[in-house]
């Protein structure tokens, strides 16, 4: 067993929530993973703040559903750049996003500015900064994270499964 695996975290990544893809136009990203591959969109969200317009689609149902965010900037010139990187980021379900946060703080894992927040499919959401810095020694090593907090039914039908 290695050291990692002997740490008792107070918290369990339960799976994908979803998967994040950023273009300059969601109209070519709705032609491929809607009219395509057969995703439905089931939502949209719009941040002036988060400069992102975005399809929000969706692969399976009910717990077991992961989503699919098909986003664009508002302001292709504007921050953040949703677009400029293809795949912008994954997101985790997490049984306990509060217990996990304090958790990575302590052990040197840097976030992304914005704290714990409700995200655009109306769960609390935060993210793991891609790159580390000298104070949180450790990040996504490129990858932007999104953790994000389960609902009681996502931890019912996930958290039988022990990772």
């Amino acid at each position: 067993m290695t050291a990692a695996a002997a740490v008792q975290r107070p918290f369990r990544v339960l799976g994908i929530q979803q998967i994040a893809i950023g273009g300059p136009d969601k109209a070519r990203l709705r032609t491929l993973w809607v009219d395509m591959l057969g995703l439905q969109v089931t939502g949209n969200f719009r941040s002036e703040r988060e400069n992102v317009d975005e399809d929000i689609c969706a692969i399976g149902s009910g717990p077991h559903a992961v989503e699919v965010d098909l986003m664009q900037p508002i302001d292709p010139a504007g921050k953040p750049e949703v677009h400029t990187t293809p795949l912008n980021h994954v997101g985790l379900w997490i049984d306990d996003l509060r217990a996990a946060v304090a958790w990575l703080e302590g052990q040197g894992v840097r976030f992304a500015p914005g704290g714990i927040r409700p995200g655009a499919a109306g769960h609390d959401i935060c993210f793991l900064h891609p790159k580390a810095n000298e104070a949180f020694p450790i990040a996504g090593e490129g990858v932007l994270i999104e953790l994000v907090q389960a609902p009681p039914e996502v931890v019912a039908a996930l958290g039988a499964v022990r990772n």
